[in-house]
């Protein structure tokens, strides 16, 4: 059989936000219904500058493949995250693609948070503070879009250039307002939607930062020791996240002493409406998402189906 090489650019090709955004909510909907495998990432750090970790196996009912996802993380490079997603298929284990994972994993955690304000965020969230101005706010940013109108935007990061540099990146490619802020307090003071993706080990955001009803997404506290989110503050609101398991024993919650009890749903049970989401204007909500192998496979699979008609795709016959 023929196994298609995804490189960057041909996932990025390939990979379209709208269409996975419908694609990933039927993905927490069918994952929380009827979940067939449990999600394991295994994480091994490799030295102070870098970790590799395994996600596997992306299962969905109804989808005939799985994904095995090999990813390293190493904060001073540019990008941080580098690895492949291989595609298999599901009842005779053939590897039906090898891909990029760096994008690919950027833009599901994109949608995902869009996913994720859609149904926590109010109806007339406009006004968005980036906390951390990487790779990962440049797609938390692009994806709100394709939920919510927005109008103002405030970006803080602790290295000020990257700010300023990104502000005006976004400012160009989105015809949006973007201010830099200097600190975390000025940049989220009259947000509608927080979005923290940092590499933080101590938590910033705290109670009576963020006024009644602000929406907040919480990506940096996605393996043990990282944290962006007080404790207090995540009892105080409507905590939401992608896995309970996973959240308080490497995420958001366990990484600042809380257990199962204080999340009120994963992003599935809401999405499938097993749970109610936001449920008053003035409630303050947070997401927190370490990242899941099935998000992984209803990305691959997205691009996969597309590459079949790609002719600028590559591939190997491993039987030849």
């Amino acid at each position: 059989m023929r196994t298609l090489l995804l490189t960057r650019s041909d996932v990025s090709r390939n990979l379209q936000s709208l269409l996975l955004l419908e694609d990933l909510r039927e993905a927490f909907r069918n994952d929380a219904l009827a979940r067939t495998v449990a999600p394991q990432r295994v994480r091994a750090p490799l030295h102070a500058e870098g970790s590799a970790m395994v996600l596997f196996p992306g299962c969905l009912p109804g989808v005939p493949a799985y994904s095995v996802k090999v990813h390293a993380k190493f904060p001073a490079r540019t990008p941080a995250l580098q690895g492949v997603v291989q595609l298999h298929d599901l009842v005779t284990g053939e590897l039906l693609a090898v891909m990029d994972s760096g994008h690919l994993t950027a833009v599901r955690t994109g949608v995902v948070g869009a996913l994720a304000a859609d149904v926590l965020a109010r109806p007339d969230a406009s006004r968005v503070a980036l906390i951390g101005a990487g790779a990962q706010a440049v797609m938390q940013l692009k994806s709100l879009r394709l939920v919510r109108t927005l109008d103002h935007v405030r970006v803080f990061d602790t290295e000020p250039s990257r700010a300023f540099a990104f502000a005006t990146r976004m400012y160009k490619e989105l015809s949006l307002p973007v201010r830099q802020a200097d600190s975390v307090a000025e940049a989220v003071e009259d947000a509608d939607i927080v979005i923290a993706a940092t590499w933080s080990r101590q938590p910033f955001l705290v109670p009576g930062m963020v006024h009644p009803g602000t929406h907040i997404t919480t990506l940096g506290a996605d393996e043990p020791g990282k944290a962006e989110v007080s404790a207090e503050l995540l009892r105080d609101a409507l905590f939401v996240c992608d896995h309970r398991g996973l959240t308080v024993s490497g995420g958001a919650a366990g990484n600042v002493g809380l257990g199962e009890d204080a999340i009120h749903a994963e992003l599935g049970e809401v999405l499938a409406g097993m749970k109610p989401g936001r449920t008053s204007p003035e409630q303050v909500t947070v997401f927190s998402a370490v990242g899941l192998p099935f998000q992984d496979l209803a990305a691959a699979w997205h691009v996969y189906q597309s590459a079949q008609g790609d002719e600028a795709v590559g591939g190997i016959d491993f039987g030849a």
